[in-house]
């Protein structure tokens, strides 16, 4: 994998800032727009899904904690709901520089009760439980997937934010996913951007039931891994043309 060097801060469609891996020549997120495919397939698509199911403890597990940006997000989530204990675990095999985060102009974006928040998700220790709010923990953890004993995790949702298949093939062959379902409560969800087919084959069978979801700005759909939820989208849903 390539060191920070080989990575550029860009700008998205939408404004807010990513990174460009030019050793992969692949960016962190979509270049419609950042902050737009976040807030979309991991906070709308994912979170708000399953918070009903999920009584007063909401437990997330992330695989790729890049840019932050999708923890920032959950943190907003985490002020709504004061009442719901947020426990985020992410795991990240290629920390990003404090030089290369300083860049990023999401807190320019965000609520400036967010700022401090975000300094804070990308400072804290790793490897430790870290209360970042009363009713948010942060595990952060230096490491690749794999590498891992998760047996005594049971996630109500996973965040599968990899690099494409096409640059990070590793990542998304069945032993990823044989993980995520392991480690997985009996009622959850894995959401992420990707939806080729290939991907939902490897999904199906590491026993994930697949439910196909409209996608963000410049995607005609997303995927969700269901384990034990019943599917709220029909297979031959019809979408609109993104705008």
């Amino acid at each position: 994998m390539s060191t920070d060097k080989n990575i550029k801060v860009i700008e998205t469609n939408d404004g807010s800032s990513t990174l460009f891996n030019e050793e992969l020549n692949e960016t962190y997120h979509s270049s419609h727009g950042a902050l737009t495919e976040s807030e979309y397939v991991f906070i709308k698509a994912g979170v708000e899904a399953i918070l009903p199911t999920c009584g007063n403890h909401l437990k997330i597990f992330e695989v790729g904690f890049g840019t932050g940006l999708n923890a920032i997000l959950t943190i907003k989530e985490a002020l709504k709901h004061p009442d719901v204990q947020f426990h985020y675990v992410s795991v990240e095999a290629f920390p990003l520089k404090e030089e290369i985060v300083a860049q990023l102009n999401y807190k320019s974006l965000l609520d400036e009760s967010l700022h401090s928040y975000f300094d804070q998700i990308h400072q804290v220790e790793w490897g430790k439980d870290i209360s970042i709010l009363p009713n948010f923990v942060l595990h952060k953890i230096d490491g690749k997937l794999e590498e891992f004993d998760w047996e005594a995790e049971y996630f109500d949702l996973i965040y599968f934010d990899a690099f494409a298949p096409s640059k990070q093939a590793e990542m998304w062959e069945k032993s990823s996913f044989d993980i995520c379902y392991k480690v997985s409560a009996p009622q959850s969800m894995l959401v992420t951007y990707c939806a080729n087919g290939q991907f939902k084959r490897t999904l199906k069978s590491a026993n994930y039931i697949i439910e196909a979801y409209p996608g963000p700005p410049g995607k005609r759909e997303m995927v969700r891994g269901l384990k034990g939820i019943t599917p709220t989208y029909p297979p031959k849903l019809k979408y609109k043309k993104p705008e």
